[in-house]
């Protein structure tokens, strides 16, 4: 089968829900590609990251917040032929997000976001400490423009 765009909004919430990590693709102050795994929550067509409050990543942010987010799931390798390698393919759905980062300073709308996050990977919401909220970054990615792929079934 092949592959299919996809700009329903309930379709791309349905892969990026499905993800364990995001992919957040910046570019650096010489022009060269930096990507990075992250942990993420979405909610109400935003995505959301945390991070340490220094280094390379939180340079290249706040010298250019353009970004790119990619998500893939539901990979599964198949062939049309055993023995012809270029049969072999992969099923999959992907959703690329283009925006911009803003980073969230407001302290209970931090708390906010973190919780976003741990609903997604512990089901559940956490009291924050003060050092812990204060102490790690907490961006959102407005997002400009997004867009599904599914290839196979």
């Amino acid at each position: 089968m092949r592959s299919r765009m996809t700009y329903d909004k309930h379709e791309i919430k349905e892969i990026i829900d499905k993800c364990d990590a995001c992919f957040l693709a910046m570019v650096d102050p010489e022009g060269m590609p930096y990507v990075l795994p992250f942990n993420f929550g979405y909610e109400d067509g935003t995505i959301y990251l945390h991070s340490d409050q220094k280094g390379k990543k939180m340079d290249v942010l706040k010298n250019n917040p353009n970004v790119c987010v990619a998500f893939s799931t539901d990979h599964k390798l198949f062939f049309r032929h055993e023995t012809v390698a270029c049969s072999y393919g992969m099923d999959y759905r992907s959703v690329l997000a283009y925006g911009k980062v803003v980073f969230i300073e407001d302290y209970d709308e931090k708390v906010k976001v973190m919780n976003i996050i741990m609903r997604k990977y512990a089901g559940k919401e956490f009291p924050f400490n003060a050092p812990a909220v204060n102490n790690v970054a907490v961006y959102r990615v407005e997002i400009s423009k997004i867009e599904g792929k599914v290839s196979g079934s």
